[in-house]
């Protein structure tokens, strides 16, 4: 497997780099969102109670004890519960657009990596054919064939070892996009509920 990927030549560093790093970010934001879901269930549990019991000042401190974007954006809406409707919105809104780049950590880096390995993969099928031409330009693949099939593998390397890493980097970026955006819907879902029952006299 070394000498395969050692005759990919020089671009091999960058594009092993790039799947270094692409597995990285996988793997600590499937552990990230994993963890996330588990820990706003356990939220949901704990204001459930207060909140259908107009308990705003308990849901307020289970709010700032818990580091969660849902918790945040649950406190805004408490906090600004008595205000015009249009006020609570704003709030809301404004505290889920400062959450969103929490839990759109390393993706734009996710996204790049897919896009740099496919680049580095065609520039490296086209040096490995300038290579190839120059070897038959020079008459030499009659006498020394090793240098022609070199040049090729350099280039099916590198071609191949760019798309391994960027269809996967691919596949995940456009997965946890998917998820943040449905996080998001749900926050805005789940607030929206209770905005709507602050509108309802207090007893």
């Amino acid at each position: 497997m070394f000498d395969v990927l050692k005759s990919g030549g020089i671009l091999m560093i960058p594009i092993l780099l790039c799947g270094v790093f692409a597995t990285f970010i996988i793997i600590e934001r499937i552990v990230f969102f994993v963890s996330l879901k588990k820990k706003e269930a356990n939220f949901w549990e704990k204001v459930k109670e207060p909140l259908n019991k107009k308990l705003y000042g308990e849901v307020l401190e289970i709010c700032r004890e818990e580091d969660l974007p849902i918790a945040s954006v649950v406190e805004k809406a408490v906090y600004f519960r008595n205000t015009p409707v249009s006020i609570q919105k704003e709030a809301v809104n404004t505290e889920i657009d400062k959450q969103v780049p929490k839990l759109e950590k390393f993706l734009t880096s996710l996204g790049t990596i897919a896009n740099i390995s496919t680049l580095l993969g065609l520039l490296g099928t086209v040096t490995g054919n300038i290579s190839a031409f120059g070897v038959l330009g020079a008459g030499a693949s009659m006498g020394n064939p090793a240098l022609l099939a070199g040049s090729i593998a350099e280039a099916l390397v590198t071609t191949a070892s760019g798309l391994v890493i960027s269809i996967p980097a691919l596949v995940f970026h456009n997965f946890f996009v998917s998820k943040v955006d449905k996080m998001i819907s749900n926050m805005e879902t789940s607030v929206s509920e209770m905005q709507f029952n602050f509108l309802k006299k207090e007893e």
